[in-house]
């Protein structure tokens, strides 16, 4: 006797077709236009509740941010240069090593001056998570900036 049953489905075909998009968006674009659907109903929520100094001024920056990612969504980001983008990454991995020293300062204050009952291996056993944590950030930071310093730099080319 045979039990297993035998499936009735027609043979799979390799000519699915899916639908295309009809335009195709700009990362900026789609980055503006899923902001504003987010911000504008919830500054119309909140604008009723607040008082009207406050409620203006939200209003005021809520319009300033359509008017700044307007101007963000012109830009192409094709044209954007590695050689433009070197400051940037120069600001990010000085932003990492900085922001990790700050806190790992933080964290020592912290632990001398509140929690100073606790002796040195107690501390280390207590925030040895958060220290591990600031110092990969300064490591971050020291990576990007040397492999910042090891690209070629290259002259920015002219464009017509």
């Amino acid at each position: 006797m045979d039990f297993e049953g035998k499936a009735a489905a027609p043979p799979p075909t390799d000519n699915i077709e899916f639908a295309q998009p009809t335009t195709t968006r700009k990362p900026l674009e789609l980055l503006r236009d899923t902001e504003a659907f987010l911000r504008r109903p919830t500054v119309a929520a909140i604008v009723p509740i607040l008082p009207s100094k406050l409620s203006k001024k939200l209003q005021v920056t809520s319009s300033l941010a359509d008017d700044t990612l307007k101007e963000l969504a012109k830009i192409e980001l094709d044209n954007i240069s590695d050689f433009e983008l070197r400051p940037v990454r120069i600001c990010v991995g000085l932003s990492f090593v900085g922001f990790g020293a700050l806190m790992i300062l933080m964290l020592l204050l912290y632990v001398n001056t509140l929690r100073s009952e606790l002796s040195t291996s107690e501390q280390v056993r207590e925030y040895w998570y958060e220290y591990v944590w600031f110092v990969s950030l300064g490591v971050t930071g020291m990576f990007i900036l040397g492999r910042e310093a090891m690209r070629p730099i290259a002259k920015p080319k002219k464009r017509q």
